[in-house]
């Protein structure tokens, strides 16, 4: 796929993990479950299907030497700070830009930098199928296949399989039938029983011309922006003078919301958001009380815990107690009950500025 591109958004915070976290080392740059940090991962599952000098990340000021620096493969033109935070839609059309000014007849992969997968193979092949689906003129969404009612995503309700853009019947390609927001459990519980109702990953792929059409007919000021880009002699300049002043907005109210071709491929690629300190347990060492940790623990009486120590912290001692999490640091330790994982931002607001 000689002109296939793909955008890395790397803007976020990840607050949900401090003190781990920090402004200048969010969850992307975490090295939550082995030596690799999450956006390493994001760029080298990319491997064999698009090439580092067609990677672009966007990410902000106060991160970029730390994606540059773990990403050395990448050009250093090639990671780019948003001057401002506009929200998805411009981030998406400040990429389509950048492409388009090197072909604007591209296809276009959207994708987070924060999220895990662990069926790398069988995810370059549904970024394959996904490509082709794109090139009939349709925007497609990557959908995760659910394995329980989780009420914390969004969903995509399927449709009919569209023959003519399902180039390997082991993807087939939906129709999207609807988007919907995020569930009660309930809800959930009648969509997985179901069986035609996807997580929604937010990784997109489009064609440059399709996006930037649907721009156009949508959101006309993005599309005048990436045409700026296309054309500008000096894209950094023309990123700084007109990204601060587009409307902020995501790309699902922009588009999805409103496109009429919307298509859908259900993926089964070991898929997690990891959304917080609960999320990582399942990946930590486990004990025979379910204690989930990384680093020295002595566990006496003591279930339900997530303790997870950077390399060089002392061992970490529980006695009796049930459901904490314990991240400890070199500056910092942090004691949370495990119900109040989704919390630990409201701490993060409380912070002095030599702990954020």
């Amino acid at each position: 796929m000689a002109n296939l591109y793909a955008l890395i958004l790397a803007g976020g915070s990840g607050t949900r993990f401090w003190p781990l976290s920090r402004n200048t080392r969010p969850k992307q740059l975490l090295r939550l479950f082995d030596e690799e940090t999450l956006i390493e991962k994001a760029v080298n599952r990319l491997a064999g299907l698009v090439p580092p000098e067609r990677i672009l990340v966007l990410t902000n000021e106060a991160q970029l030497d730390g994606v540059r620096e773990v990403l050395p493969q990448l050009p250093e033109e090639n990671i780019v700070a948003e001057p401002a935070r506009r929200d998805t839609a411009p981030a998406i059309a400040l990429a389509a830009g950048w492409i388009a000014a090197r072909d604007a007849d591209a296809t276009m992969i959207a994708l987070p930098a924060d999220q895990l997968v662990v069926k790398n193979e069988e995810f370059r092949s549904v970024l394959s199928a996904a490509a082709d689906a794109a090139a009939t003129g349709a925007i497609v969404t990557l959908g995760i296949r659910p394995d329980w009612a989780c009420p914390s995503y969004g969903y995509i309700e399927r449709g009919d399989v569209v023959e003519e853009a399902t180039s390997n019947p082991e993807h087939p390609v939906h129709e999207v039938a609807c988007f919907r927001e995020k569930p009660s459990v309930e809800t959930a519980a009648e969509y997985l029983e179901k069986g035609n109702f996807s997580w929604n990953a937010g990784i997109f792929i489009w064609t440059i011309p399709t996006l930037t059409g649907e721009f156009r007919k949508h959101c006309p000021g993005l599309a005048d922006f990436v045409e700026a880009l296309r054309t500008s002699d000096d894209f950094s300049s023309t990123v700084v003078e007109q990204f601060p002043g587009l409307e902020k907005i995501s790309i699902d109210y922009a588009l999805m919301e409103n496109a009429e071709k919307i298509y859908n491929i259900e993926a089964d690629i070991g898929w997690d958001d990891v959304g917080g300190w609960p999320s990582v347990a399942k990946y930590l060492d486990q004990d025979e009380s379910e204690n989930s940790s990384r680093g020295p623990v002595l566990s006496i009486d003591s279930s339900g815990n997530i303790v997870f120590s950077t390399p060089g912290m002392p061992m970490v001692a529980l006695l009796g107690v049930e459901n904490l999490i314990v991240v400890q640091t070199k500056d910092a330790m942090m004691v949370a009950n495990r119900d109040k994982a989704d919390d630990i931002k409201k701490l993060v607001n409380e912070l002095p500025p030599e702990f954020l």
